[in-house]
């Protein structure tokens, strides 16, 4: 074995035809890539993104519901780890960034597009109803999107779900702003620390966060660990590259490495425009009744039409679905906006979120216990 690749791997028996299938789908995104990007410039840089962030999402298996399920259930915080080490590489890139937009932020605004919202009660109700959909689907918006790719039906009925959830809020959206969200105070930290302090304050309270998880997982055993691969030198040059494409697409990848990736990849997105966010998008497609999309790891061979054992996990998905796009909708944001850029984004909103969320998936793990 060679840097934990089998010697199959070495073999030359053909294209793996997902190989070949990947291949023309990143040609036919670089064409197409080419094309608009004449007419919109910004358009290959998030195209690019857009292709970072599944590749990173799909080999760290990183999925935000299951970094508080695993947690809550099985007191393993691989997944959670990954997360807090994404926020932290994001908070500090972001930190820059919107000192580089706005260096006084005493003047009274929120940096542009920084993920600071009001903190009202439709935020805490949203990350309760969001935890419970989520551990009940399977997956948040970001690892339902990765799993389609891979061919799990559940997600797709899942994704479906969360549509049907954001035209639900819709509905009743006007009531929730003006008696709840509107009358709401935003506390964003830069407006009464600075950005240098608030920075750190962050940073202080996810190194607490992160103890917090080892705390846990020292009470129950810790649950899969991941020990690196022995070392070893390949035969050829050939073989060195065979490796390297491996180790990219081949094996999974660190949650703590998935996570830096997305959170430097959050950063780039947030200096190209705006920090990485997905709901607003479901949104959009939902109330336009568009169709739905998803990005298949057709050179890791890990697509498969994966049926699920039981009808009870179409419903399973379904109504966990609509919980987490009414949710997103309350919350103006999912795991990704809410959470995973609105910590980075240096707002107190995103802590509460992320308690409410922690909340919702300790009853949605208890309702799964229930369920055969």
């Amino acid at each position: 074995m060679v840097d934990g690749i089998s010697p199959s791997a070495f073999r030359r028996p053909g294209v793996h035809p997902q190989t070949a299938a990947g291949l023309a789908l990143l040609a036919g995104l670089g064409a197409a890539v080419a094309a608009v990007s004449r007419a919109d410039g910004q358009f290959g840089i998030f195209a690019l993104l857009g292709v970072g962030f599944g590749v990173a999402l799909q080999r760290s298996r990183f999925c935000i519901n299951s970094a508080f399920r695993d947690l809550i259930q099985f007191r393993s915080g691989r997944t959670m780890k990954g997360v807090i080490v994404g926020m932290a590489v994001a908070t500090v890139g972001f930190g820059l960034h919107m000192y580089t937009l706005m260096p006084n932020p005493t003047l009274g605004p929120v940096a542009p597009e920084a993920h600071a919202v009001p903190l009202s009660a439709a935020l805490v109700v949203g990350g309760v109803l969001f935890g419970v959909g989520m551990v009940l689907a399977g997956g948040c918006t970001s690892g339902s999107l990765y799993r389609m790719g891979e061919g799990y039906l559940a997600s797709w009925v899942s994704l479906a779900g969360i549509l049907v959830g954001l035209v639900l809020v819709s509905h009743s959206w006007t009531w929730w702003w003006v008696h709840v969200i509107r009358p709401a105070p935003v506390i964003w930290f830069p407006r009464a620390l600075g950005y240098g302090p608030a920075t750190l304050l962050t940073l202080v309270l996810l190194l607490a966060a992160y103890l917090l998880v080892l705390w846990v997982e020292s009470r129950g055993g810790g649950g899969v660990t991941e020990a690196p691969a022995p070392p070893a030198a390949p035969r050829t040059f050939a073989d060195a590259v065979r490796v390297l494409a491996a180790s990219v697409v081949g094996r999974g990848w660190p949650a703590a490495v998935g996570g830096a990736v997305l959170g430097g990849l959050n950063v780039l997105s947030y200096t190209a425009h705006m920090p990485w966010r997905i709901v607003g998008e479901l949104s959009r497609w939902a109330n336009a009744a568009a169709g739905l999309v998803g990005l298949s790891p057709l050179l890791a061979h890990e697509f498969k039409v994966r049926v699920p054992r039981s009808p009870v996990r179409y419903a399973q998905s379904l109504g966990g679905g609509v919980l987490m796009g009414y949710g997103a909708g309350l919350a103006l944001g999912c795991t990704v906006g809410a959470f995973f850029s609105a910590i980075p984004s240096l707002a107190l909103n995103g802590w509460v979120f992320a308690a409410s969320l922690a909340a919702g998936a300790w009853v949605g793990v208890r309702v799964l216990e229930r369920i055969p």
